[in-house]
């Protein structure tokens, strides 16, 4: 870890302020280097997120002194701006990045190559609704696996450096290769994107009723196709980048519903739960996905004005964020049912016992 000095980070928003902050935290004595925009610039350095700033047109001029780089910009910026970072990066330095798919980023890299230069490409498996640096965040990597795809000549003293380094950050290191990276993202991240994107159009625009068939789409319609409001920006360069794997976990999918569909009448159709309920059961609970998971409470309260002040009134004054909030049920007159989502399980549990304290039914 003594050998990083000074890290680069090309692109200061969510993923790039987060990672310069959590360095700072981690490494007190590492200087952090930021290019980007000169409004995103200005922003990390009076927030304390990097030391020195440089505009994207004074790249080369930035990266000298940096023995690790970081590029954390979407997936064609890292793709065009990969040759100039090559070329001016200092003899010896490691350079990694945060796309979202690895086999074209590697492909560029390996097209470009210099000998006393070395490229991991990287995926930190981990981020949120907020954007930009405003948003960055020191946890953001916190139990988050971040995946370390090694190809060309690379010393193994350099992917043991950077495991380590990440192993620092919280995250858990996952070595694959780029293919199987690709592979693995289209079917557990790409595929449920579009699914959701596809399912709230086709309810949306319902040949009958399209606005009664929406009002009637909550609990697990809404828990299911929260991620539907990615903006487009975010998802076009991963699936033009990923395509072929998109496109063929997409027809897989569309075969494995129509054997759901011939089940329909079958006692198979049991076991066909069963077997989803376990399967959903083995995902690791203890880390992060693409978005960050909430912590749900569900609170059952009088139907009277305040009551939603009141609950907000009593987490506020521990400094307990709400991330989200939504009316369940309600019986006019009597009670009703409200949904909490935080940010922590620690969050949930003090929320739980201060709204009990204060006469609050609360389920987990």
């Amino acid at each position: 870890m003594a050998a990083f000095r000074q890290a680069a980070i090309i692109g200061v928003g969510l993923i790039g302020g987060s990672l310069g902050i959590a360095l700072k935290k981690k490494m007190p004595g590492i200087r952090i280097i930021g290019v980007s925009s000169k409004k995103t610039i200005e922003d990390a350095e009076s927030a304390g997120v990097i030391d020195r700033g440089y505009v994207r047109e004074d790249l080369e001029n930035a990266l000298p002194g940096s023995d690790i780089l970081f590029i954390c910009t979407p997936i064609s910026d890292i793709i065009n701006r990969l040759p100039r970072i090559i070329r001016a990066a200092e003899p010896g330095a490691l350079i990694t990045d945060a796309g979202s798919t690895k086999r074209k980023i590697v492909e560029a890299a390996d097209r470009h190559s210099r000998p006393d230069v070395f490229f991991i490409g990287g995926h930190p498996m981990a981020g949120s609704e907020g954007r930009g640096v405003a948003n960055a965040d020191p946890l953001l990597f916190e139990n988050a696996v971040w995946v370390l795809t090694p190809s060309g000549p690379v010393p193994q003293e350099k992917i043991q450096s950077l495991g380590n380094l990440i192993e620092t950050l919280g995250a858990k290191v996952l070595f694959l290769s780029p293919a199987l990276h690709d592979r693995m993202a289209a079917a557990v991240s790409h595929l449920p994107q579009l699914l959701a994107v596809t399912l709230v159009n086709w309810v949306g625009a319902h040949k009958k009723n399209p606005e009664l068939f929406l009002r009637l789409a909550a609990g697990g319609f809404r828990d299911m196709t929260r991620i539907a409001s990615s903006p487009y920006d975010i998802w076009k360069d991963i699936i033009a980048t990923n395509r072929d794997e998109i496109a063929g976990v997409l027809e897989e999918f569309g075969a494995a519903m129509h054997v759901t569909l011939s089940m329909l009448d079958t006692p198979k159709l049991e076991g066909h739960f069963r077997d989803a309920a376990r399967r959903r059961l083995s995902i690791p609970r203890d880390t992060k996905g693409f978005l960050r998971p909430h912590f749900d409470l569900q609170v059952r309260v009088e139907d009277k004005p305040g009551v939603i002040a009141s609950i907000a009134t009593t987490l506020a004054g521990e400094s307990i964020n709400i991330k989200d909030i939504e009316v369940l049920k309600v019986r006019e007159g009597d009670s009703g049912t409200i949904r909490l989502s935080l940010e922590t399980e620690e969050a949930r549990l003090k929320a739980k016992a201060l709204l009990e304290s204060s006469g609050f039914s609360i389920k987990i």
